[in-house]
């Protein structure tokens, strides 16, 4: 297949160009990466380049850039959110037995940084507005081990970041973002990974801005800068070498291999420049799904979500909570079969079998529970239309009332 290049931030494909893709494997497809113009011509100029491998001139880019949008002291880009998740927890010194609160409610590699370390992650109970961890939970999970809180903001909704920040500042506390799916969302119209004292994004193709694989470490926090690139750069101090500030580097403290190349970086960089665009076409399908939902949950078949108006969301997710969990394998057979790919979301951590090894739950986690049960989340991407939008809720209303025709 050949890609045709199409004017940055233009959304979504037309009928016509969709149409000459061989054989779409489903009428509406759960996730579409979406080139947005620029991205063969930075691909050109980095093998031109004769730099290839990571911290080159895109790699240097999309740092600044990111910095600059997020009012941080350092960005570092990684190989992907999972790296950039490790870091924090190396920065964060966890040794074993140290604690790490968070919400059983996230993908796995939040827990896994963790766990990495030897320390342990405890899970604490969702909010039924946000889906993201309770703030009002966090204090009775703290203990003498504690020393970390890592938040999750998940589908670019955040989470209640001046309650959490001023628990963390009573109990002398680091706050770790994971904002894999938050990059362009706020909270009291500040950038969500710019918030805690250190955050990771992510860029994998399921994210609104991608570049197939890939994560960023974010530090708001300067203390915190030095340590990281000696981490980044595999323990080694090259950084301060290559800025002439030592005469040689050498290996001077733990690190790994967490750059991304400069193959990723250059895609990277055309979809940070098509952001804004990406945002507003996204946006404009959420409130579309939100609208063609309405009648089906004023007849009580299903609820949407709901994010409070202080919590400016980035429209990465849009999910349904079915009210019958019994039922939802069943609706999303029905729909795969009518051509949409929804699928459920997350298997919550403290009931998988590496959850109860390697973790606790502070107190009942019934609402995590209850939402993990129901929730379906929709097609959202780039790609797709609001013809796509009323085809996926027409399905799904034939899904959860068949014998009444859909009001989509």
């Amino acid at each position: 297949m050949t890609w045709t290049r199409a004017p940055s931030g233009q959304f979504p494909l037309d009928r016509t160009e969709r149409a000459s893709r061989p054989n779409p494997p489903m009428t509406v497809a759960f996730n579409v990466p979406r080139l947005v113009g620029p991205e063969l011509e930075y691909l050109a100029e980095a093998l031109a380049n004769r730099h290839l491998s990571g911290g080159g001139p895109f790699t240097q880019r999309c740092e600044r850039w990111l910095a600059d949008r997020l009012g941080v002291a350092r960005v570092l880009l990684t190989h992907s959110c999972t790296a950039a998740l490790e870091m924090a927890a190396l920065l964060a010194g966890l040794e074993p037995g140290d604690e790490v609160i968070m919400p059983s409610f996230t993908f796995v590699s939040t827990a896994n940084a963790v766990v990495l370390r030897g320390a342990v992650p405890v899970f604490v109970d969702i909010r039924p507005d946000t889906l993201n961890l309770d703030e009002a939970l966090i204090e009775a999970a703290i203990t003498p081990r504690t020393r970390a809180i890592c938040v999750v903001h998940y589908a670019g909704v955040a989470c209640e970041m001046d309650a959490i920040m001023a628990i963390a500042a009573r109990h002398g506390l680091l706050v770790i973002e994971d904002a894999a799916q938050a990059l362009g969302a706020t909270f009291r119209d500040r950038p969500l990974g710019g918030i805690g004292h250190m955050a990771a994004l992510s860029f994998h193709e399921t994210k609104n801005v991608m570049s197939g694989e890939g994560g960023a470490l974010i530090l708001r926090d300067p203390a915190l800068v030095e340590r990281a690139e000696i981490l980044w750069q595999k323990g080694t101090d090259r950084l301060r070498f290559d800025r002439g500030e030592v005469s040689k580097y050498t290996w001077v403290d733990v690190g790994s291999s967490f750059l991304p190349s400069e193959i990723i970086a250059a895609v990277l960089w055309a979809q940070l420049g098509a952001m804004e665009a990406i945002t507003a076409h996204r946006l404009a399908l959420w409130d579309a799904y939100a609208e063609a939902l309405a009648p089906l949950e004023r007849d009580g078949l299903l609820c949407g979500p709901r994010p409070p108006a202080a919590h400016r969301h980035n429209a990465h997710i849009h999910h349904v909570l079915l009210n019958d969990a019994a039922r939802r394998a069943e609706v999303l057979a029905d729909l795969r079969r009518a051509g949409v790919h929804a699928v459920s979301h997350y298997v919550p951590l403290h009931d998988s079998p590496a959850g109860r090894r390697f973790a606790r739950s502070a107190g009942p986690m019934r609402r995590t529970e209850d939402i993990a049960a129901r929730l379906v989340r929709l097609p959202l991407h780039g790609d797709m239309t609001r013809e796509d939008v009323a085809n996926v809720v027409r399905t799904l209303a034939a899904a959860v009332r068949p014998d009444a025709v859909a009001e989509a």
